[in-house]
């Protein structure tokens, strides 16, 4: 019955102005994902009005396509340039730079690239088969189990780095950025300082370009003398067979664990790569090689942030819920086309969603296509020296923060956040602990508020759901797993 669908899904999907658009979709989708502070969901929104004139099943082909083509998109930046396009870039930047400043850009980007193409593969295939089974356990998960994950993300992000207290130190730092503006459920003002600029809070792009792209032209170009030019070669981005012995069953687990919390409406790719990152570097042989270059970090958190930009379709098809930002666009797309998201839409509009799901199959192999041959061509920017290549991407940075909001506030706060990374760097305190918990904030806020409001102040509402009391031994473990860890490393240290 599915491959019946599926194969009715490529009739539909293999037409000349259906496969047009995919191909502009993914394109799209690449170039929003690469530019620092775009990122798909508002690629997605920008371009919602001009698809009015198509029909509904090529409309959604290719916003959906500029939804999975960002994934890809925003591995260039965070390799080259270490500015991060989106959240979900955050965990691919630790060690992808760092690959591409020790001469492997092209091994990073084609890993990255190879990842993604087959986690995005073995995701549509689940979206295919098991959207009813896994649907059903997402619906599940409630205002605790969501607060949970938050709060198991923030451990995860203070395990970061060499020290858990300056990674800590980072996270709650994070957390307070993201406080600022207004009580999402009173609406109060909190934190702003009586300065108009804070009132909507601090947005996660000049955060992000602030603190990795900025600061990292200022680190760089505070040692200039001791950095060499990053050469290239072609031949470069073939991948040895060692690396890519460590990459594959990073893809593979990258690529579950994305599936997994791209079901999951709220917690989104960023979540996904974080934990995915964070797995592996628990279970490498090799964990010291992670933030200094490990290309198995690079294929996880590309295989997971990809994985869940399709397993988020999942509850959007199935029960019409949101499962990220770029969903949510989705879904007012169908909205906006006359076509009632809900349970009823796999039956109602079977042609629409099986036309879908064959487009990401084929959206998949034109980023592939896209991506491998390109590669080369991206990487040999690095072959300018960095003090002339420094003020290209500090006006990148500003230029892309500038245009995600038109407002010179931005651009201000990105100098900001860029001299604040700086000096993180130099008292050695890690970077992206403090982004990723920026992104968690408003989930672990929102969770909790709603949580105590469901028990009324109680907190037995925690070890009650089997679910919830899972995700708390859980956190229990990673907390003990990272104080052995760190005992055992100041035995050792001499």
């Amino acid at each position: 019955m599915v491959l019946d669908m599926l194969m009715q899904g490529f009739a539909t999907c293999f037409t000349l102005e259906n496969l047009s658009f995919i191909f502009l979709g993914v394109l799209i989708g690449q170039i929003v994902g690469a530019l620092p502070g775009v990122g798909p969901a508002a690629g997605m929104a920008l371009l919602l009005p001009l698809t009015f004139g198509l029909e509904p099943v090529t409309a959604i082909m290719m916003l959906a396509g500029i939804m999975y083509g960002g994934q890809y998109g925003g591995t260039l930046t965070s390799v080259l340039i270490n500015v991060p396009g989106e959240a979900s870039s955050v965990m691919t930047a630790i060690d992808g730079h760092q690959m591409a400043r020790a001469g492997r850009a092209g091994a990073a980007l084609s890993i990255a690239a190879i990842g993604s193409f087959l986690a995005g593969i073995s995701a549509c295939l689940a979206v295919a088969f098991v959207t009813p089974l896994l649907s059903g356990f997402a619906l599940r998960f409630n205002a605790p189990e969501y607060f949970l994950l938050g709060v198991l993300g923030l451990v995860a992000a203070a395990s970061l780095g060499s020290s858990p207290i300056r990674a800590l130190i980072a996270a709650v730092l994070g957390l307070m950025i993201g406080l600022v503006g207004t009580d999402p459920l009173t609406g109060a003002p909190r934190l702003n300082f009586d300065m108009p600029a804070l009132y909507e809070g601090i947005d996660f792009i000049p955060v992000a370009i602030g603190v990795f792209g900025i600061a990292e032209v200022l680190s760089s170009l505070e040692r200039s003398d001791e950095v060499a030019p990053i050469r290239t070669r072609l031949r470069d981005m073939w991948l040895t067979s060692e690396e890519w012995a460590q990459s594959r069953l990073a893809i593979a687990r990258g690529g579950l664990i994305g599936l997994f919390v791209g079901i999951m409406p709220g917690a989104g790719a960023s979540v996904a790569s974080l934990l995915a990152y964070l797995n592996e570097r628990k279970f490498s042989r090799h964990p010291e090689r992670f933030g200094k270059g490990a290309i198995d970090g690079v294929a996880a958190a590309e295989a997971a942030n990809n994985s869940a930009a399709h397993g988020a379709l999942i509850p959007m098809l199935a029960l019409g819920i949101p499962g990220s930002g770029s969903t949510a666009v989705l879904l007012a797309a169908l909205i906006l086309h006359g076509i009632q998201p809900g349970p009823r839409l796999m039956t109602t509009e079977a042609t629409l969603v099986w036309g879908l799901i064959a487009s990401m199959f084929v959206g998949n192999v034109f980023l592939l296509i896209i991506n491998l041959p390109l590669a080369p061509a991206f990487a040999a920017l690095l072959r300018v020296r960095y003090v002339y290549l420094a003020p290209g991407i500090l006006v990148l940075s500003l230029v892309g923060a500038y245009a995600a909001t038109l407002d010179m506030g931005t651009v201000w706060m990105c100098l900001f956040f860029g001299v604040l990374g700086w000096l993180m760097i130099r008292f050695e305190i890690p970077r992206p602990p403090l982004v990723l918990a920026l992104v968690l904030a408003q989930l672990v806020e929102m969770s909790v508020r709603q949580t105590l409001l469901l028990s009324f102040g109680s907190l037995d509402i925690f070890i009650q759901r089997p679910i919830s009391l899972a995700l708390l031994l859980l956190i229990g473990a990673m907390i003990a797993m990272t104080i052995v860890n760190t005992i055992r490393r100041r035995r050792v240290a001499p």
